[in-house]
């Protein structure tokens, strides 16, 4: 199901770690670790989903979603549809304060990620809290500069001109770090502006009966498209069907 080194990322097992076994390795297991592609995959093959998208880390989770795909298909016929992965170009998000990780919505520091309903005060306090480095100007040079990269990286995927990073280094090259964070903050503020009213707005108390109905009708849809499935599944490994009381 995972590789080795996909085993030792989620244990946060260091490098030298080489067998599963370890006394390490059987103090970190859970049993998420195992259950969850299994439910991702589920969550994906019961409602025919075509596309998929996620995160970099996530790939081989969708992978393992499409050999069950595959390998029940190869059995039983076409049943069901093998997803294909949509990757974002913004392929991986990491810490403001700790640049080698991903960013991260459960991080016990807030000022760590930022949130999509921050307002711009909230935006420019974390970036100039942000870990950068004391190296006189900007550059782009994730080894030696994570923090100023990691920015430049975050501004990159929200730049309109769609600049690389190595690009918006260029025209930073002689800023000072803190108007360089003030241009970061207005660039991811500007980004958000939209997301985040809209999400202001429906979450409004007089707005909260409009997501109540969005749920409940998904809801209806998602187990309609399931029975279908299952129905489906049912008919072709010989489970006779039934209804519910």
């Amino acid at each position: 199901m995972f590789r080795v080194n996909r085993l030792q990322s989620k244990l946060a097992l260091s490098d030298e770690t080489t067998a599963l076994d370890s006394s390490d390795a059987k103090a970190k297991l859970k049993l998420g670790l195992f259950s969850y592609p299994v439910l991702q995959a589920a969550d994906i093959l019961l409602y025919g989903t075509t596309h998929v998208p996620v995160g970099e880390d996530q790939a081989q989770h969708l992978e393992f979603a499409r050999q069950c795909a595959e390998s029940f298909n190869a059995v039983y016929g076409e049943v069901f549809v093998i997803p294909q992965t949509v990757l974002s170009s913004a392929k991986r998000v990491m810490s403001l304060h700790e640049p080698h990780r991903k960013m991260s919505k459960s991080h016990q520091d807030t000022r760590s990620r930022i949130h999509i309903n921050d307002d711009p005060a909230a935006v420019r306090d974390k970036i100039r809290l942000a870990l950068t480095d004391s190296v006189t100007g900007v550059s782009y040079d994730p080894v030696n500069r994570p923090g100023v990269s990691n920015l430049l990286t975050i501004m990159s995927y929200l730049d309109r001109g769609g600049r690389t990073p190595e690009e918006l280094a260029t025209g930073f090259k002689a800023m000072s770090m803190q108007d360089f964070k003030d241009g970061v903050s207005s660039t991811i503020s500007e980004r958000l502006a939209e997301i985040r009213e809209r999400y202001n707005h429906l979450m409004m108390a007089d707005m909260t009966g409009f997501l109540d109905n969005i749920a409940d009708e998904g809801a209806v849809e998602a187990r309609r498209q399931a029975e279908v499935t299952m129905t489906a599944v049912r008919q072709v490994v010989g489970f006779r069907s039934y209804s519910r009381s």
